[in-house]
């Protein structure tokens, strides 16, 4: 359990930056930063197979499995979450997917049965209100968006909060089965497909018109790049996988928190900012109840570790 508490933390460390990695590379784009992280997280999973090691070994059914769980699962999501801010700005969208853990938490405690929900109800309410105060000190959009953009706004906004609980229920799926496949190679697999879904981000390169980038501009771009495709995308993704082995998908769920308050923390240091009062105290909340979920399942590890692995039928 120790193990995979430390991948899914990790795993937060590095998907954090993507809060900020956007700001970081300007003129450039969110665009263009996706789609060349994507492609070098592909080429670098793909030139990691030339070693045994890292090759996935496994039935041409589940290779398909792990390419669409690649794409939909970070072209598919980016993709949903991007319009959803786009059409109905930044407020709403990110309240709806930023239950993504609350969700995925109760229906894989639905699903499995890891803990009764007496014990899970306290951790969940103080993760959601850990969300709704962080979000509720937004600034106010000054133009609200109405209409149709706001409605697409919202269905787009809960087809990545879908493809989100959709990608980690299946992903943990495959890794829990009696014959999963080993996390290296899995992890190859969905960069490819990662890099493959990222091409359909060509036509928005350049959007919007971004001004002429200096030499400067050039090399900070390239920096974040690589950053965010081996660390933030390669390294991530594997700590992810780890996670999903060893853990319950209830815990390792919750223990996407830790994207956010990683996030808040880089984009603090980024705007060279104190946090503010809501901020504070979502995080604090956020964080009680990932501590508080933790130490639920610490007084239980054999049964926990076993579910993990599919071993027993959880209670």
């Amino acid at each position: 359990m120790f193990i995979g508490l430390i991948a899914g933390l990790t795993t937060g460390a590095l998907w954090g930056l993507a809060f900020v990695s956007p700001r970081a590379v300007a003129p450039f784009t969110a665009w263009d930063l996706t789609l060349v992280r994507y492609v070098i997280f592909g080429i670098t999973s793909a030139l990691l197979m030339i070693m045994p090691r890292f090759r996935p070994v496994m039935s041409g059914r589940r290779l398909v499995a792990g390419l669409l769980l690649g794409s939909f699962g970070n072209i598919g999501y980016f993709l949903s979450a991007a319009y959803a801010v786009q059409f109905a700005g930044a407020v709403l969208p990110l309240l709806i997917i930023g239950t993504s853990p609350v969700v995925l938490s109760v229906i894989a405690n639905m699903r499995e049965k890891a803990v009764a929900w007496r014990h899970l109800v306290l951790p969940l309410v103080l993760v959601l209100a850990g969300i709704l105060v962080a979000h509720a000190g937004m600034p106010v959009e000054t133009h609200a968006v109405t209409g149709d953009r706001a409605s697409l706004g919202i269905f787009a906004a809960l087809c990545a909060l879908f493809m989100w609980v959709i990608y980690g229920l299946g992903n943990a799926e495959v890794l829990r089965a009696p014959d999963a496949p080993d996390t290296l190679g899995w992890t190859g697999l969905q960069g490819i497909g990662a890099a493959a879904g990222s091409l359909l981000l060509i036509p928005l390169l350049g959007l919007p018109q971004p001004e002429a980038p200096t030499s400067l501009d050039v090399q900070r771009f390239a920096m974040w790049v690589l950053m965010m495709s081996i660390f933030g995308s390669w390294v991530a993704t594997w700590c992810w996988m780890v996670a999903s082995h060893r853990l319950p998908m209830v815990l390792t769920a919750l223990l996407i928190v830790g994207e956010t308050g990683f996030g808040l923390l880089y984009g603090l240091i980024f705007e060279q900012r104190l946090p503010t009062a809501h901020e504070t105290a979502g995080i604090v909340l956020q964080l009680a109840g990932v501590v508080t979920a933790v130490l639920t399942f610490a007084r239980r590890p054999a049964t926990v570790e076993a579910i993990a692995v599919g071993e027993v039928s959880p209670r």
